[in-house]
């Protein structure tokens, strides 16, 4: 029994040991992708793209901040513009397409930009008009399972999703449906974005059988890790010189 207080006192501290042991092992690991991004990124504008409650504005604001960028949510600058407090108001007061009209200008101020990370809207990507922004920098499409999806969406509520906000029935069971639908209608539009990260993926490689377990930041470094290798596999169009980026790959190669 005289070694029961120890045990109490030692678990405790092991595990928060190992918590922050973690932290600082992923802190190091963004910070050392973030920089060896920036070299090839040279100012151009990051655009998350995804489902509604995929995360972006969460992995957008750890991404600005390790890169040095400023991060913008396209709906809350909509919402700016418009001067309502939400864009499930703005649909109600409005309609669906006076919010993608504004949308689509405040998209197109964006990309005049450099040293971004915007978070778009779910539906951003069904116009064309939008890609055209998005691809004077780098698209990221954060691809996360329906169930995971309706799961967040049902526990935090519908209200501040106005193509979800149902009167009745299960949220759950509401949610799913009707991001099945969403889903279907914007699959190949998502396929667009330079960069696919799939939650799924990430799970399986750490040893996950639920996405819900990933943190932020392990979504962040997986995004940081995949637009390395497209922007390395895309030097051709980086206007740095051919002997000094074919250099870096090499240190990167070897790291």
């Amino acid at each position: 029994m005289r070694c029961s207080c120890s045990c109490l006192l030692a678990a405790p501290f092991s595990a928060s040991h190992e918590t922050l042991h973690n932290s600082v092992d992923e802190a190091l690991l963004l910070k050392r992708k973030s920089e060896e991004v920036l070299f090839y990124l040279n100012g151009r504008c990051i655009y998350l793209v995804g489902m509604m409650g995929s995360g972006k504005s969460t992995v957008g604001k750890i991404m600005s901040e390790v890169l040095g960028y400023s991060f913008f949510d396209s709906d809350k600058l909509v919402e700016q513009a418009v001067g309502m407090p939400s864009v499930a108001q703005i649909f109600k007061v409005h309609s669906e397409a006076f919010f993608r009209d504004n949308e689509s200008s405040v998209l197109r101020d964006l990309s005049s930009m450099r040293r971004l990370v915007v978070a778009t809207g779910g539906g951003a990507v069904i116009r064309p008009v939008n890609w055209k922004y998005m691809k004077k920098g780098l698209s990221v499409w954060l691809d996360v399972p329906l169930e995971a999806l309706a799961r967040r969406i049902a526990k935090v509520g519908t209200t501040s999703h106005p193509l979800l906000n149902k009167p009745s029935g299960d949220p759950y069971t509401m949610a799913f449906s009707k991001l099945s639908m969403l889903a279907e209608q914007r699959g190949d539009a998502y396929a667009n974005a330079d960069v696919r990260i799939s939650l799924e993926e990430i799970a399986c490689k750490q040893g996950h059988d639920d996405v819900s377990k990933l943190t932020p930041t392990d979504i962040a470094v997986e995004s940081l890790h995949k637009i390395e290798n497209f922007v390395i596999e895309h030097t051709v169009d980086n206007p740095v010189g051919d002997s000094q980026a074919d250099s870096h790959v090499q240190r990167i190669q070897t790291l």
